[in-house]
């Protein structure tokens, strides 16, 4: 591969890192996914191909760690706003109280919504 196709491909991986990055801060998980398969393809390119700009590699290193940081960041959100819902969840299908014995009892709540029409 010619030093110029190689320097199109990393200049096309620190973009994409860029618009990842961008697309990450957003809390753009779409365009996250829309851009996975072609980060991946570069990333599987640059490591086939041999580098010669140290600097320029340790940069997208920087890049890629920095976003994966992020990435991991926005996981972590993810999982507590579902752990949060699915508590949510679970407060509306019981009620859980405290008796005399200093015991925890569950009561089940119906969630019988039906209303009776007579006329």
């Amino acid at each position: 591969m010619t030093d110029e196709v190689t320097d199109m491909q990393v200049d096309a991986l620190n973009d994409l890192l860029d618009a990842e990055r961008t697309a990450l801060l957003a809390g753009d998980l779409d365009k996250l996914t829309e851009m996975f398969d072609s980060k991946e393809a570069l990333i599987e390119v640059m490591n086939q191909t041999p580098q010669r700009d140290l600097e320029c590699l340790q940069m997208l290193d920087t890049k890629v760690k920095r976003n994966q940081l992020l990435l991991n960041g926005a996981m972590e959100g993810i999982r507590n706003v579902a752990k949060r819902m699915a508590e949510l969840r679970q407060i509306r299908r019981s009620l859980e109280t405290y008796g005399a014995d200093g015991k925890k009892h569950t009561i089940d709540v119906s969630n019988d919504a039906s209303v009776e029409k007579r006329a």
